[in-house]
């Protein structure tokens, strides 16, 4: 062939290493293990080291458990027990009142797994009705670990429970709560992430027909996420890291690994279909989906890179793990891969499924169901860019009153376990009561008259102003020279009103008080504290990462593309797809649409922490998506096509891929959908149902409908933006007759129309 001999000289990155990769098979592949194996031992060799409590929290709450771990002042997991009379019967004063109170005493005594055990009759925590007291003590051991033992705590209450039925007898704390939680959802959680592979894989087995070829994808995911496990554990002494970002990490590893396997796999077996050898069909994938592969891996570790400015430590963590995984999944696809398949050859179609394998020989490499879905938008652009847009901004206007709040026990739970019932309980005979306000008094002299009448003063104020009911507690560790104050909030468990109490507490009372002495420091802390503290910082981190992610992957389309028209759709088209998941998410979550089909009646919020996640997340994945399909459309454009059959055959030619990778992502994704937490639910069906509409509409109608309006604008550079690092094609595919399309008409010889524009 006339072309081979460009091909025999391959230029460009990606081109280069799939061609050193296929020559050299066995040193691209032994190196690979090499690295995972290495990586693997050095990571676990030197440990993980995650997010601490002090860093999980910015502000004033961050700093109440950084002084409290610099004096080695550990907190100990607190439980407290509520005996609370049914109906207006029995009070604290009543003699079988007395001996319930008694009993749970001395059952949890017994078990000897408890500390610091306190008699509401000593502590006078008694409701004002005196149908209701606590029980207050504290879990021996670390606070981290107290979940492991508190089962025998827990059947001792249940026993007292039994024994006392007049009463309603009920345990809350850190660590009964902790293990609820693990008991409900840990495992659920756990098999969601687990199930996720067999997923991929039985859909890669369905797009492929063959066991070998949807097996290499899922391997390739898998084995960059191992290894960047433990590249990660080493990153963690610098950047710690923590159990979550794992979880992201997993995810996103799985998807981009799939994808990119994927992308490159396809176009291999598309060569060898339309008749070329071996050798040569790895060349032109690597020239031209390795490359793909190579610019949209950057471009998703660029949006990845954005949750390192928000400076919260969990999203710095998950930021850098993630784009971890995909710099190694990207290195993995350009390398490894190539080798693997110039080392199986004709093996790859190996465990041929019945049927479906003959199917997918015979059904060639461009879809039908697209073509049939490109004749009337390519027909009608305006009036399909009108209707797919106006559908798009239609789903994303409820996003414009979206309502985010760090979720509630209640709207995270629900009412499904015991524990958050006796939350609720304990919150409504002692407002704020199962969670003050922490207030860390730290001063050169603890003990010094001054400091003790300004916690005196601290104590009485907070609730003469109004931000507490009391009893307002006071521990101080005259050796460190700190002083723990505890007030509940009025509000308790309502956010809103809590805040309003934190805020007296925070600006009015601590001035007048602990503020008016020298060398006094307090910061206040606690759950309502922390959770302020957390959605401001959020809050102020939300433009400079918005910016950040758009900024550069606007310069990244514009030098990998050399067309601004293709730069700013781009970034249009995405703003697009994260728009309209917005809007879905506020939707069925806040307004409960269609909220019974997921499982999320009466929630009415939008986790905090998830439009920031999801923009970074979606943004990076989105382009994932549009990198692989506008570059076969240019690809096209260069061989000699016109614009129009240039948009057809790179959208039909991708859209089985597109179709596949998205389908993977989505099924992926809803069963995080499906789990009973309303935060990974939220997380899950938003996830979803961005990348639904991301390979459909947008892929499908927006963006040939944007393009063919464009014509030969869409490879528009200006004169004055010539100084740009050129990352253009680096190796086009060589010229093929053009497809047809009822409708288009494409023009026969490629120098009857003019270049890009290129400077």
């Amino acid at each position: 062939m006339a072309d081979t001999g460009r091909l025999e000289r391959p230029r460009g990155i990606a081109a280069r290493a799939g061609s050193w990769s296929a020559r050299h098979r066995w040193a691209a592949v032994g190196g690979w293990v090499l690295l995972v194996i290495l990586a693997l031992a050095v990571g676990s060799m030197t440990g993980r080291v995650d997010v601490t409590d002090s860093e999980q929290v910015p502000g004033e709450s961050g700093r109440v458990s950084k002084i409290l771990d610099e004096a080695g002042i550990d907190d100990a997991a607190g439980e407290t027990v509520l005996i609370q009379a049914k109906g207006g019967g029995l009070t604290a004063n009543d003699p079988a009142f007395r001996k319930a109170v008694d009993a749970v005493m001395a059952g949890v005594r017994d078990t000897g797994q408890v500390t610091a055990l306190r008699s509401p009759y000593e502590t006078k925590t008694i409701s004002a009705d005196r149908r209701s007291a606590l029980v207050q003590f504290e879990m021996r051991g670390e606070a981290e670990k107290a979940a492991d033992h508190i089962q025998p705590v827990l059947d001792a209450v249940e026993k007292a429970q039994n024994g006392h039925q007049a009463l309603r007898i009920e345990e809350f704390g850190d660590a009964s709560g902790q293990k609820a939680f693990d008991d409900a959802f840990g495992d659920d959680f756990t098999q969601a992430e687990y199930s996720a592979l067999p997923v991929a894989l039985g859909i890669l087995l369905i797009v492929f027909g063959a066991l070998v070829a949807a097996l290499l994808p899922v391997a390739l995911a898998m084995t960059a996420f191992l290894a960047t496990t433990g590249l990660v554990a080493v990153v963690s002494h610098w950047v710690h890291m923590s159990d979550t970002a794992n979880s992201v990490m997993l995810l996103v590893g799985l998807a981009v690994g799939v994808d990119y396997c994927l992308f490159y796999l396809r176009r291999e077996r598309e060569e060898r279909a339309a008749g070329r050898d071996a050798q040569t069909a790895l060349r032109v994938a690597a020239a031209t989906s390795g490359r793909a592969i190579l610019v949209s891996g950057v471009t998703v570790i660029v949006a990845m890179a954005g949750m390192l400015f928000t400076g919260i430590a969990e999203f710095k963590a998950m930021g850098l793990a993630t784009l971890m995984v995909v710099a190694v999944a990207m290195v993995g696809s350009v390398t490894v891969l190539p080798a693997l398949l110039s080392l199986l050859g004709e093996r790859v179609e190996k465990g041929r499924v019945p049927f479906l394998g003959r199917a997918k020989r015979r059904g060639g490499t461009e879809s039908r169901i697209w073509r049939a879905v490109l004749r009337p938008v390519l027909r009608r652009p305006k009036l399909s860019l009108a209707l797919a847009g106006g559908a798009l901004i239609a789903l994303a206007v409820p996003a414009v009153g979206m309502n985010t709040a760090n979720l509630t026990m209640d709207q995270e739970f629900g009412d499904r376990l015991p524990v958050v019932n006796a939350y609720n309980h304990i919150d409504e005979a002692f407002p704020g009561g199962s969670d003050p306000a922490r207030a860390v008094v730290k001063a050169d002299d603890i003990d010094a008259a001054p400091v003790r009448d300004a916690i005196a003063r601290f104590r009485t104020e907070a609730v003469v102003k109004g931000a507490s009911k009391g009893p307002v507690e006071v521990t101080v560790h005259h050796k460190q020279n700190l002083a723990v104050v505890e007030v509940p909030l009025i509000g308790g468990s309502d956010e809103g009103k809590a805040e309003k109490s934190l805020e007296v507490l925070r600006n009015e009372v601590r001035p007048a008080t602990l503020g008016a002495v020298d060398g006094v420091d307090a910061p206040i802390g606690g759950s309502t504290a922390s959770s302020k503290d957390f959605n401001d910082k959020l809050g102020s981190a939300v433009t400079p990462v918005f910016a950040f992610v758009v900024v550069f992957a606007f310069l990244l389309m514009l030098m990998s593309f050399r067309s601004l028209t293709i730069a700013v759709t781009s970034i249009v088209l995405n703003l697009l797809s994260v728009g309209a998941a917005y809007g879905i998410l506020t939707a069925v979550f806040q307004h409960g649409w269609g909220a019974g089909l997921v499982g999320a009646e009466g929630v009415g919020a939008i986790v905090s922490w998830l439009p920031l996640f999801l923009f970074v997340i979606l943004f990076g994945l989105s382009m994932d998506y549009h990198v692989f399909v506008v570059s076969r459309i240019r690809e096209a454009y260069l061989a000699g096509r016109t614009t129009k059959d240039a948009v057809v055959h790179g959208v039909v030619t991708t859209a089985g891929v597109v179709t596949s990778a998205a389908v993977i992502m989505v099924a992926v994704f809803s069963i995080f959908g499906t789990l009973s937490m309303q935060s990974m639910k939220q997380m899950g069906v938003g996830l979803a149902a961005a990348v639904l509409i991301d390979a459909t509409v947008i892929r499908g109608v927006l963006l040939p409908a944007v393009m063919s309006l464009l014509g030969e604008r869409n490879w528009y550079l200006p004169k004055w933006l010539g100084w740009l690092p050129d990352l253009a094609h680096d190796e086009p595919a060589p010229a093929r007759r053009p497809s047809t399309l009822v409708g288009v008409s494409p023009r026969p010889e490629a120098d009857e129309r003019p270049r890009p524009a290129r400077v």
